[in-house]
Formats: structure tokens, sequence, C-alpha cells
């Protein structure tokens, strides 16, 4: 309906609360399409198909604007699409409604806050890995243009960023099923702060690209390495508030990403990049040692 009607309405006010309402309802099938995922998945396999619903992910964010350069932005037919597509969403969404495996438990007290405080640990990754994705693919285009990269070269970095996140989360995900989920967000945030360090020592070099595609599926992997932690950790009532919370989080860190990365770049130069990325993991891996030495304590 928010689709057809901005077809409809070609005004640029009525856009803005359409645009506002589209990011309302688009949120639920995210946040419940986690915890369906989360419920269904065996927890010996939970690691795989976290990995493939994540890449399934960044396989539907590249294939949209690769639409539009097919189809191009004006007229009916993008609209189209996008209609079709969320009615063929719903029609599949209502012959599975039967599966979804969930089972209300009466476990969750203080919803998003309750959980917020069984899990910062959890959360923080979340707005960790928010704030990699969205300042990367914001501003990487920024720092290889003050390193003198051709225009052509930026949008291909942007494209090897995405391959990683889809070619690499289903491994990611089978290597959380042999040493877990807290362990691979370890994994993933030191790997991210090694890749920011490589990306300023080798953007001039060939290896520019591996390091690209590494960092497009770390720099992901530490969010879908903490959604098979939660599916690990809580089910019923508190899996569902858990997503909720890491969708807020997921929020908050995109919003905060890009515009503090921006003004460190503004005050330091093209390397500000790589030292917001990198110091943003090392936060993550001080605070998640942190938080094991605690309960280490009172489990004393």
């Amino acid at each position: 309906m928010c689709f057809l009607l901005i077809g409809y309405f070609q005004d640029r006010f009525a856009w803005f609360v359409l645009r506002f309402m589209i990011g309302v309802v688009i949120n639920p099938l995210y946040v419940l399409g986690e915890v369906w995922a989360l419920s269904m998945a065996p927890p010996s396999r939970r690691g795989r198909v976290m990995g493939v619903f994540n890449t399934l992910m960044g396989v539907g964010y590249a294939s949209g604007p690769l639409v539009l350069t097919f189809v191009g932005t004006a007229g009916w037919t993008p609209f189209v699409i996008a209609i079709v597509g969320f009615l063929a969403c719903a029609a599949v969404l209502r012959i599975l409604s039967d599966l979804s495996g969930f089972e209300d438990d009466g476990q969750s007290k203080g919803g998003v806050l309750g959980f917020a405080a069984l899990a910062p640990a959890l959360l923080f990754a979340v707005l960790v890995s928010a704030a990699n994705q969205q300042s990367t693919y914001s501003l990487l285009p920024v720092f290889g243009a003050a390193h003198g990269l051709p225009e052509a070269m930026l949008a291909a970095m942007l494209t090897a960023l995405s391959m990683g996140n889809i070619l690499l989360q289903i491994p990611l995900g089978l290597m959380a099923e042999r040493v877990g989920g807290r362990t691979m967000i370890l994994f993933c945030a030191a790997a991210t702060a090694i890749c920011a360090v490589l990306l300023q020592l080798l953007i001039g070099t060939p290896l520019i690209w591996v390091v690209l595609v590494v960092m497009g599926a770390v720099g992901y992997g530490v969010y879908t390495m903490a959604l098979v932690e939660l599916g690990n950790r809580f089910n019923g009532s508190l899996l569902v508030a858990g997503n909720a919370a890491f969708a807020l989080m997921w929020g908050f860190g995109g919003m905060v990403g890009p515009p503090s990365s921006g003004m460190v770049m503004q005050t330091f130069g093209p390397i500000g990049l790589p030292a917001v990325l990198a110091s943003l993991n090392i936060l993550l891996l001080a605070f998640a040692f942190y938080r094991a030495a605690a309960r280490r304590r009172t489990a004393g």
C-alpha cells in the first residue's frame, strides 16, 4: 500500500510520511523473520541457518539497486516490482504461518529494557556491527577519493564489501556451530579491527580487494554471530524482546556511526575512517572480556 501511494502521490511531503510508514511496517518483518528463523533452527545447525538467512538478506539489499539499474527509476515499473514482491511475501507467509515454531513461554519481563540488562554485550556487538557497516558503506568512497582512486574503483570497492557479506556468512555460521557464537563474535570483531588497519596500509595495492571482501564478511559477521548467540541463550518471549532490542541497537548504530566517523575524518583526514572502525571493535573486545571476567567473579 505504501509503495502504491508513493507512486500515486507525486508530492515530496507525502513521500516523507509514506517513507516513514514503510520503515514502521517493514521493521516487524525484519525482527519477526529473525525470530522465526532462530525458533525453527535446530541448535546444532543454527549457525548455518542464520548464515543462510543473512546471506539472503545481503542478496536482497544488493538486488534492489540492481533492479533499478535495469528498469530505471521513472514511471510505475519499479513500484509495481516492489508491490508484487511484497504481495508474494504476504502469500508465502500466509501459507507457512503454521510453521512458525514459536511458543510464548512467559519468560520476558520488562521487554526490551529487561533484555538489555541480561545481555548488554550482545547489544553492544549489534551497535558496533551497525556502526561498522553504515560507516563503511557511507564513507568508503570518500576514503578512496581522498587517496586519489578513480570513481569506477570507488563503486567496485563497495561491491567487494557486499560480495564478502553475501559469500562468507554461511562459512562463518558453520564455524559458529563448532566453536560457539560468543567466540565467533570475538573473532569477527578482531578480524574487522585488523582489516581496518590494513585498509589504510594497502589502499594503493591489489591486496585491498581481499581486505574489502573479508571486511564485508566479518564486519556484518559480528551481527550474524550475535544472532546465533541470541538463539542459543534465549527462547520464547525473551527471543522476541532480544530481536526487538537488536533492531533498536542496529538503528542507533546506523544513526551515530556515519556522522561520528565523518567528523573524525573531517578533523584528522581519511585515516579517521579506519581509526574509528578499529577503535569500535577494540572496545567491543574489551567489553566482552570485561563481562566474561565479571561472570567468572560472580560464579566464584
